[in-house]
């Protein structure tokens, strides 16, 4: 068998969002953002919305682990680790605290400034996500967030501003985290800013799959976002030619239950919406057919789509496929069928796939396949995995020590099949695991589901001192960059 190794310049690293880590949320001028509003939930109780910030509530995003003040620290380790890459969002709130603000926030501006060169110092390149399932909350409550085309401006100016400021120091960056989380009703307010008037006037707060939806607002609001990050990519090579530009799609691979035909037909409907539509149109400059069709069988009237844009979208096509890859689901036909849970959505249960604590498959050999299903649909594209990674119950031991084998092994069998895929052909440049250090869960709201290198002593009860601490992970992760992914795929039989 072939030795499998993993080009010289493979981008190790790790992936966390601001509104996740950050805390700070109102520090240093910093406004108010959408993420700021949901409260926090667990694995059987939804997390809610509320239009207001209340007294008594538990909101994650307020402190979350104080990566603000502690991102020195954090980066350290991170560094010690060997990371070659860092991925982290930039806080629209914090540079554009309304959103719609004539100038922006220097304090906000100095922030970035300085955690970017912490990151160059060790030799980490960062990796910058624009908007990571968060806008400025004046945006939701004066326009509706991307509801309005007014908010393409908006993003616009934010975008233009970051690439000027940080045109030295960022060389990867990704318009929108997880956009196509838009083509499902849960997607309106973490995605797009959008909430409908009747929930912004509620006195509780509401359950986030509770909130109303209108399929014709959050289409033509995705739509808006398309717009806004094509235009991104235009100005941001015109800023800096060197800069690469990417998407970044939620990516959950579906398999038939069965080869009945009608599951075959109905995971490929389901997967083309999904997986597929945003990602044809962000690389390829267009709407697809397929897409097209399913929108007017959902009533959409997409008439909201302008000569102009269509000329816009072609000009403005990304550099670069990114995506999240957890898990994979199945489709079945027959209503029977016993489900299971997943990221952003669920599906039915795999018999062949062992279940997380969480009640997610574990699927290693998914990953290859869809690296191989990317790279055939976009090719010559490279691609990056930034999202992966296994959240879990960890316990500290009475010596300080922290044992999560389950961890390792759950990264060590994607590592393996990611090598595999580059094996296969496919252009795959970086791997960042989610997240390096314990953060705040966007599906939970929870610091008990924890997904680091690193842990924090921090609780959802609000106790804990935020101290940092190497799990057994820490050092495995360590000398899997050390070896450029050797120490891994030697143990491949």
């Amino acid at each position: 068998m072939q030795k499998i190794t993993f080009p010289k310049e493979f981008l190790w690293g790790g992936a966390v969002a601001a509104n996740q880590v950050e805390g700070a949320y109102l520090e240093d001028g910093k406004g108010l953002s959408t993420a700021d509003m949901i409260t926090g939930g667990t694995k059987d109780k939804p997390r809610k919305f509320s239009p207001v910030i209340m007294e008594n509530t538990y909101y994650p995003s307020h402190n979350a682990i104080d990566f603000y003040h502690r991102y020195k620290e954090d980066i350290q380790l991170m560094g010690e680790m060997g990371f070659k890459v860092f991925r982290t969002s930039i806080s629209w709130a914090r540079i554009f605290p309304n959103g719609d603000d004539s100038e922006p926030n220097e304090k906000g501006l100095q922030f970035y400034d300085d955690l970017f060169d912490e990151c160059l110092k060790y030799g980490i390149q960062p990796l910058v996500t624009l908007s990571h399932y968060e806008i400025p909350w004046n945006l939701v409550v004066k326009y509706k967030g991307f509801a309005s085309r007014q908010v393409i401006d908006f993003y616009v100016r934010y975008a233009e501003t970051c690439f000027k400021r940080y045109k030295d120091k960022v060389k990867y960056w990704l318009t929108f985290n997880e956009i196509n989380v838009a083509t499902l009703a849960e997607g309106a307010l973490n995605g797009l800013g959008l909430v409908q008037e009747q929930d912004l006037q509620s006195k509780e707060p509401i359950p986030i799959s509770n909130l109303k939806d209108v399929p014709q607002e959050r289409f033509e609001a995705l739509h808006h976002q398309f717009l806004a990050s094509a235009h991104a990519v235009m100005i941001g090579h015109q800023i800096n030619p060197n800069f690469v530009i990417g998407c970044m799609i939620n990516r959950i691979t579906w398999y038939p239950l069965t080869c009945n035909p009608s599951d075959v037909l109905a995971c490929q409907l389901q997967s083309r919406m999904f997986n597929d539509f945003c990602g044809d149109v962000m690389v390829r400059g267009e709407y697809p057919n397929y897409a097209l069709k399913e929108l007017e069988k959902l009533g959409v009237d997409t008439s909201y789509i302008l000569s102009e844009d269509k000329k816009l979208l072609q000009e403005g096509k990304v550099d670069l496929y990114t995506f999240s890859y957890y898990l994979t689901n199945c489709v079945s036909t027959d209503p029977h069928a016993e489900r299971v849970g997943g990221n952003v959505t669920g599906g039915v249960r795999n018999p062949y796939l062992s279940l997380s604590e969480w009640g997610w498959h574990i699927d290693p050999q998914g990953l290859r396949y869809t690296l191989n299903l990317i790279a055939e649909r976009y090719p010559n594209l490279p691609i990056m995995v930034v999202e992966n990674g296994f959240g879990a119950i960890d316990h500290v031991e009475k010596d300080g020590s922290i044992k999560d084998s389950d961890r390792i092994a759950y990264l060590e069998s994607h590592i393996k099949e990611m090598g595999k895929a580059i094996s296969d052909g496919v252009p795959l440049i970086g791997y960042t695991t989610w997240g390096p250090i314990d953060l705040v869960s966007v599906g939970t709201g929870e610091l008990y589901k924890r997904y680091g290198f690193i842990y924090v002593n921090r609780h959802d009860n609000g106790s804990g001192d935020f101290t940092r601490m190497k799990k057994a992970s820490f050092n495995w992760y360590q000398q899997v960059i050390s070896s450029n992914g050797q120490s891994v795929m030697d143990d491949l039989k």
